[in-house]
């Protein structure tokens, strides 16, 4: 009963975590889709007859994602020991240059999964199952491993990062949904 109670409690430990480092590369996406238009980051360029982005990856939404994600990061840093309380987590802060490589790590993820979905003739807005879950994940964690080396490997366990690659796609697809039905978004992924 012992080993059960501390193997849940060591359970919501690391899910808690691994929301809680994520949050900063979450909220990108969701901003530059709100915040997004202007001009597109490939300037309309075409690569082997299609278009080398499409008009969803624009510098207004690029600038806005990663500016909410790093000050979101600031605010988490401001509530992170009352929230830490409330849980009954130790959550870790964030240092800037780890909050900037999360957020533009995340938005520079879904950029090449946008790349690499003109490569395979998907239109902008279809859908890449595993890709679209993950991309941004990917690119968050590669940008913090570089931008903020220390923080990352004290922070991101090995089971902390396969909480982020469980918890991410069940997120992902349920705040899709949701943007989908309010008329944030055309598509449901």
């Amino acid at each position: 009963m012992v080993g059960t109670v501390v193997s849940v409690a060591a359970t919501f430990s690391v899910v808690v975590t691994a929301f809680w480092v994520m949050l900063p590369a979450y909220i990108p996406n969701n901003v530059a889709v709100v915040a997004g238009g202007g001009r597109p980051i490939d300037g309309g360029a075409t690569w082997g007859g299609k278009r080398v982005l499409g008009d969803g990856k624009t510098w207004r939404g690029t600038a806005a994602g990663t500016i909410a994600g790093v000050l979101l990061a600031m605010v988490l840093n401001i509530v992170v020991e009352p929230i830490g309380a409330v849980v009954g987590v130790e959550l870790p802060s964030f240092p800037i240059a780890a909050a900037f490589g999360l957020a533009l790590g995340a938005m520079v993820g879904d950029i090449a999964a946008s790349f690499l979905k003109r490569r395979t003739g998907r239109e902008r807005g279809a859908a890449f199952p595993g890709l679209d879950q993950l991309d941004f994940v990917v690119g968050g964690l590669v940008l913090s491993a570089v931008f903020a080396t220390d923080w990352f490997f004290d922070t991101f366990s090995v089971a902390i990062v396969l909480a982020v690659l469980i918890i991410t796609p069940v997120l992902h697809v349920g705040t899709n949904v949701l943007a989908y039905r309010i008329g944030l978004k055309d598509e449901p992924w």
